[in-house]
């Protein structure tokens, strides 16, 4: 992707290391819920490249669906207000659901995201998580599975976006801060 070229101030994560700790998740998730269905629930727009691979990945008969909530607007950091945006498909009462998010940072989103989604009786919920910013956190809330703990630096890349832009970098870059005003 030669136009973020320049943009990029490193990369974090390699084509080839998202590939292999998608695996890894997706082999540990397959062992976690044997004999069972969960639906798989893509927290949109970031997450939806990471939940593609992920899902194939995943030796078991599983259920997708998709929930966006918008937390950060055109800025680089949440504002605290946390709104559904498209809401799920289906009933989750009695199923397990396992909540595919893009990044773990201050844990707004996804702390009230899992209130919300639990008001709704499910069996149980787990969080997956792509990468983990814990020095960020300001809710006490923790991935059941994570690919990558990154510094406290903006990325981009396999689906994460700045102003949407970068989705579609097949790995995952450190954004230069001239790029977006940091």
């Amino acid at each position: 992707m030669a136009y973020a070229e320049k943009d990029i101030l490193e990369v974090l994560e390699t084509q080839e290391a998202l590939r292999e700790r998608v695996a890894a998740l997706g082999a540990q998730i397959t062992a976690d819920y044997a004999g069972k269905e969960p639906i798989i629930i893509s927290v949109l727009r970031g997450s939806f490249i990471f939940m593609a691979d992920l899902t194939r990945s995943i030796d078991l008969p599983c259920t997708v669906d998709f929930i966006s909530v918008s937390s950060y607007g055109v800025g680089t950091s949440s504002s605290g207000q946390v709104k559904i945006v498209k809401d799920l498909s289906e009933s989750i009462e009695g199923r397990d659901l396992i909540i595919v998010e893009d990044i773990l940072d201050s844990g707004n989103t996804l702390d009230y995201l899992r209130n919300v989604l639990m008001a709704r009786k499910p069996a149980s919920i787990r969080i997956c998580t792509l990468l983990d910013k814990p020095e960020r956190r300001e809710k006490d809330i923790q991935a059941d599975y994570v690919g990558f703990n990154i510094p406290n630096a903006f990325v981009v890349g396999y689906g994460l976006d700045y102003a949407e832009r970068y989705r579609n970098l097949p790995y995952i870059g450190i954004l230069k801060p001239e790029v977006y005003g940091g």
